[in-house]
């Protein structure tokens, strides 16, 4: 019997995306490798715990719950965060920064200094700029100035951000007009916290690193695994938690790698692609007629 593997999600390095296995093996997928995995049929997905300990109840989650947690392990796990606005005495500085995914979708976020631009990859902004540093509590009240009067979300839900990928300008002067608009509009605000040193605009593109420049654009999204289920096919892409895979005459699918974790897989057959997982197709804009 194959041994089974359990995936803690994808990071981003320097270098590119990184998929991380319990018990810390990593591994770098490059462009064109071929992806091949299976959920064992009568597989079971239990709670992957929190904060680097085991879920004491190995409780079972739901096959589409992108945090693979329990209810108590979730708790746990939001108990002491930035993200979760738990955190108020966190005494490094912070930055505040505007992330484009595509038309119409830009938010507002904050993320430690010294973590660069990581959150940025993790997320999947195609595009973003930095507005400011400075304390913790001076960047959560910009972030708030802007939702408040700008109104600019410091949330957008992954299926809108993977939705728009096919579609994205090829300028990058058209993907990063947004976020320059906003940034103006941001720094002139009269509220702006004192302790919150503004930053010029400059906008960096993750289109390339993304390898969305030259990827073509997805047909749907993977929706669960299930046992017995089984996906194979050539990596073209990766943004934020999702890797893009050409799965044979089907097209690109999306796979958030947040929907392997607590599952045990095992090697897939890595010939010709194969898709086995319930998908959810994009919708397609229909053609205006004038």
């Amino acid at each position: 019997m194959a041994r089974e593997w359990k995936c803690s999600g994808l990071r981003w390095s320097a270098d590119g995306p990184v998929l991380v296995w319990d018990g810390g093996r990593r591994s770098a997928p490059a462009w064109g490798k071929r992806i091949a995995f299976a959920v064992p049929g009568g597989g079971v997905r239990t709670c992957v715990g929190a904060r680097g300990n085991s879920c004491p109840v190995r409780a079972g989650v739901p096959g589409r719950s992108t945090g693979a947690r329990c209810e108590e392990c979730a708790r746990l796990d939001r108990a002491h965060s930035v993200a979760a606005d738990t955190i108020a005495d966190d005494p490094r500085p912070y930055r505040v920064y505007l992330a484009w995914f595509g038309p119409g979708l830009v938010k507002v976020g904050i993320t430690a200094v010294e973590r660069g631009d990581a959150r940025l990859l993790e997320q999947g902004a195609v595009c973003f700029s930095w507005l400011g540093t400075g304390p913790l509590m001076a960047a959560r009240r910009t972030e708030e100035l802007l939702r408040a009067a700008l109104r600019v979300p410091d949330r957008i839900p992954y299926a809108e951000k993977r939705a728009v990928r096919a579609a994205l300008p090829r300028a990058a002067a058209e993907r990063a007009a947004e976020v320059r608009e906003l940034h103006a509009r941001a720094v002139a605000l009269p509220a702006w916290p004192e302790s919150l040193r503004a930053a010029d605009c400059h906008v960096t593109d993750h289109l390339g690193a993304f390898g969305l420049d030259r990827a073509p654009g997805a047909f749907g999204e993977v929706l669960e695994l299930v046992p017995g289920g089984a996906v194979s096919g050539e990596l073209v892409a990766a943004a934020g938690p999702d890797l893009h895979l050409a799965v044979g005459g089907r097209g690109v699918v999306v796979l958030d790698t947040r929907l392997m974790a607590g599952w045990g897989l095992v090697p897939g057959e890595s010939g010709e692609g194969r898709l086995g997982f319930p998908v959810r197709e994009f919708r397609q804009e229909p053609d205006l007629l004038f």
